[in-house]
């Protein structure tokens, strides 16, 4: 693997390759290795290449920096991507022009079933701050991915507050895993590789320069199933990803504000225009998207019974099968002594799984 890794980094590290060259590529020659045995006369027949991409090619240019980033990679523990792999996130996938290999460190399902992308300004009022908030919270119910872009201001209230109610978010980064940026995200990054993930398309040599926050951006409005604009001004980069979204057929919602307010002049403006739908709540989004907060019940049952030991898992079957069982015949069936099944009872219920009731005897919850 970390020769097939090394080529197609190396095919990445070619300038002026995109992805769409790189896939045009691999296609041809059928692996990104072969790409580097290819003759003159081979690349010479590919007309969507230039010279210098050819001589990049045949100079083998790029394999110094592919070397190094192989042992960053290993170093880091950074999870590689590719566009045919099935962990890639398929709704980035069908774009043509996607990254051909994205970089990872998390442990959120990339392919999560329902996601919400929300964006925002950077300079935030206390309006949108407490609004982003309760948003998110109110998202708890319907088993939600948060994707934003762990900016200042709005995307990292949104992640942060997705931490705090157990939602996995994902942000997506404008440069390499080598740095978080803004510098004061650090922390936050750290936190969200373990409750969800960082994700980005650039190597580790490429810093966070202006012009790959758009192509950011782009990530962001392909990964969600819906975006919310929570504020933004007349102009900024929350409306070039709500533009994105818009054409990548997602559904658009903007939270609105007061007519002078300059923060809510970009949400105004996507309303009046019928660019985004109004959306004051969570439930307002869940409604059109058609979301139900049964699977957000599911997902929290299954993990749960997951955390369980054996004997609790026994404990909640049997009192799954029986139908409120009493005290006396759940240690009959277990096996379990009285004195201590009353401590596992105790600890099952503090879990939330199981709930007592009068005359010693027990229900799962719902």
């Amino acid at each position: 693997m970390s020769q097939t890794l090394f080529y197609r980094l190396a095919i990445t590290m070619i300038p002026q390759i995109g992805p769409v060259t790189f896939k045009k590529l691999v296609s041809h020659f059928g692996t990104a290795e072969a790409v580097f045995q290819a003759k003159r006369k081979d690349l010479n027949d590919l007309l969507f290449l230039t010279e210098d991409n050819r001589e990049h090619i045949l100079n083998k240019s790029a394999h110094i920096a592919a070397e190094k980033e192989v042992e960053f990679i290993a170093k880091n523990d950074i999870k590689v991507l590719y566009y045919e792999d099935e962990e890639f996130p398929e709704r980035v996938k069908i774009y043509e022009a996607a990254p051909a290999m994205l970089f990872y460190k998390g442990n959120a399902d990339l392919n999560h079933h329902r996601t919400i992308g929300i964006v925002g300004t950077r300079k935030t009022t206390p309006y949108g701050q407490e609004l982003c908030k309760q948003i998110v919270e109110e998202f708890q119910r319907y088993d939600v991915q948060v994707i934003s872009g762990l900016a200042n201001g709005i995307d990292s209230i949104a992640h942060k507050k997705s931490i705090e109610v157990d939602i996995p978010t994902v942000g997506v980064l404008g440069h390499g895993l080598q740095m978080v940026y803004p510098y004061n995200n650090e922390k936050l990054a750290a936190e969200m590789i373990n409750a969800g993930g960082i994700l980005t398309e650039y190597t580790s040599d490429q810093g966070p320069d202006r012009e790959h926050f758009p192509a950011r951006n782009k990530i962001v409005a392909a990964m969600c199933d819906a975006l919310l604009v929570v504020e933004s001004a007349a102009k900024g980069g929350s409306l070039i990803t709500a533009r994105f979204a818009s054409n990548y057929c997602k559904k658009v919602f903007a939270i609105p504000g007061r007519k002078n307010d300059t923060m809510s002049a970009g949400c105004n403006e996507l309303i009046k225009n019928k660019k985004a739908d109004l959306a004051e709540s969570a439930n307002d989004i869940a409604k059109v998207m058609k979301w139900s907060t049964q699977s957000r019940v599911a997902h929290i049952q299954t993990r749960l019974f997951i955390e369980l030991d054996d004997r609790e898992k026994e404990i909640v079957n049997i009192i799954k099968k029986l139908d409120t069982p009493s005290l006396d015949r759940i240690c009959y069936e277990t096996k379990i002594l009285n004195s201590e099944m009353a401590s596992l009872l105790l600890n099952l219920e503090f879990k939330g799984v199981i709930k007592s009731l009068p005359g010693k005897r027990y229900m799962q919850t719902a």
